[in-house]
Parts: structure tokens; C-alpha cells; sequence
């Protein structure tokens, strides 16, 4: 890797660091960065997972006052998430490449859905939720996220505050700050998976380390500040984004 390279990988990692706190689709930025500078795919997405994990704490930290009051959907669905991640680590190095492939656009497509018709399902299930917390479903859900966060991670972000949108009744940067908590730990639990079954490129984590910690400072700084309509917009917007880069990769 030149020097020139390196410097890419890095921007690569604020931005992925960024957009991770804000909406959850930095993987989208900086796996196809990996592929252009030589990596082979399977490299590139092991270092990538674990080079982000920094990111992902920097912006779960970022969001810590909004995290204020949730203890006990942290402790109930980090479970989910961790598990998730475990077992979608090691379907990446035992399955073909191409196995979720056909199903992550459609993934991606329900998700923004939700974020979409968020406002007015909350309307119609107000009167039929009989908790807070979304239930087993949302436990699924987020264990499902977690599997796909481990296999590859690109908008795991979206699918989670999706879910969350539509089960959970709450501001929607509060729920934001429990996504980038869980995320974090499916990269987290993933990338330590990764360490020990499968080859990393260590210069790419230290790279994409450094970058996404500063990303995900500024995210959060961003992202918090953004009202619920417009953060809405963003998961829409990079969702799309998301949609189109892995249809025509």
C-alpha cells in the first residue's frame, strides 16, 4: 500500500466513522476503498469489521446522553446483537461469498420502509403496544441485524433503527444512540471472532481505526443535532445509496 493509499483508507474511515454514528452504512464507503487498493474480498471485509469497531464505540460514546434512562433496553438486547454477530462471523468463513447476496438489497428495502411509514405506524400500534421495549420481536429482529452485521455490516445501522422505529415508542435519536450501542458490539464481537478464524490486514484496521474514531466523534456532534425528520432523511438517502452500490458492484 503507497502512502497515497493509506491517506484514501483514512478519509475513508472518517466518513465511515461519521456516517456509522449518524445512520449505519460506513461499510458502503470504505469496502469498495479496500477492493480498489488490492484487497482480496473476504481481507477486506474481515479488516474492514474490525477496523470500524473503534469508530463504533467513539460514536456510542458520543451519544452517551441519550443513552441516559436506557439501561434496561441495553442489557435486554445487547444479547441479541452479540450473538447475532457471533453467528454471522463465522457464516462469513464458511459459506460461498456470494450467499446473502441476492438478499441484501431486499433486507435494506423493508428496513427503509419502516423508516419511512415510522411516523404513522407508531399512530396505529399506539393502542395495541403492551410494552416499550418492542418485545421477542424486536430481540429477533435485532439478532437477525446481527447475523447480517457480522457477515457484512453494510447498513446494519438502517435495518436496526428500522426495527426499533416501528417497536419501540421513543425520540428517534434516543433509539439512534441504542443502535450505534448495539452495532458496536456486533463489530466488536465479530472483528475478535475474525482475529482468531480468519486473515486480517492489520495495516487496514490501524488505517481505518485512526479515521473512524475521528468520524465518529463528528457524527455524533451532527448527528445529534439533527431533528427527527431530517435523520430520517439521511437513513433514507444513504440507504438508497446502499441499495444501489450493491446492485451494481
Amino acid at each position: 500500500m503507497t502512502i497515497w493509499e493509506a491517506l484514501v483508507v483514512v478519509v475513508a474511515g472518517v466518513f465511515a466513522g461519521g456516517i456509522n454514528t449518524v445512520v449505519g452504512s460506513g461499510t458502503l464507503v470504505t469496502f469498495p476503498v479496500l477492493l480498489a487498493v488490492g484487497y482480496p474480498p473476504v481481507v477486506a471485509n474481515v479488516s474492514n469489521s474490525l477496523g470500524l469497531v473503534p469508530g463504533s464505540l467513539s460514536g456510542a460514546w458520543g451519544y452517551r446522553e441519550e443513552l441516559k434512562g436506557q439501561a434496561s433496553r441495553v442489557k435486554r438486547l445487547l444479547p441479541a446483537s452479540i450473538l447475532g454477530g457471533i453467528v454471522g462471523a463465522v457464516l462469513l468463513v464458511t459459506l460461498p461469498e456470494n450467499a446473502f447476496a441476492a438478499i441484501v438489497p431486499v433486507l435494506i428495502v423493508i428496513a427503509l420502509v419502516l423508516v419511512v411509514i415510522q411516523p404513522w405506524l407508531n399512530c396505529k400500534l399506539a393502542d395495541r403496544r403492551t410494552d416499550n421495549d418492542g418485545g421477542l420481536l424486536l430481540w429477533f429482529g435485532v439478532f437477525a441485524a446481527g447475523i447480517y452485521g457480522g457477515y457484512f455490516g453494510a447498513a446494519q445501522g438502517v435495518l436496526v433503527m428500522g426495527l426499533m422505529g416501528v417497536l419501540v415508542s421513543d425520540h428517534l435519536q434516543r433509539l439512534n444512540a441504542l443502535k450505534n450501542v448495539l452495532t458496536a458490539f456486533v463489530n466488536l464481537v465479530a472483528g475478535v471472532l475474525f482475529i482468531f478464524i480468519a486473515d486480517v490486514a492489520w495495516l487496514v484496521v490501524l488505517l481505518l481505526a485512526v479515521g473512524s474514531v475521528i468520524g465518529g466523534q463528528i457524527g455524533a456532534k451532527v448527528g445529534r443535532k439533527l431533528p427527527p425528520a431530517v435523520l430520517r432523511g439521511v437513513i433514507v438517502v444513504v440507504g438508497v445509496a446502499a441499495i444501489v452500490q450493491l446492485l451494481t458492484k
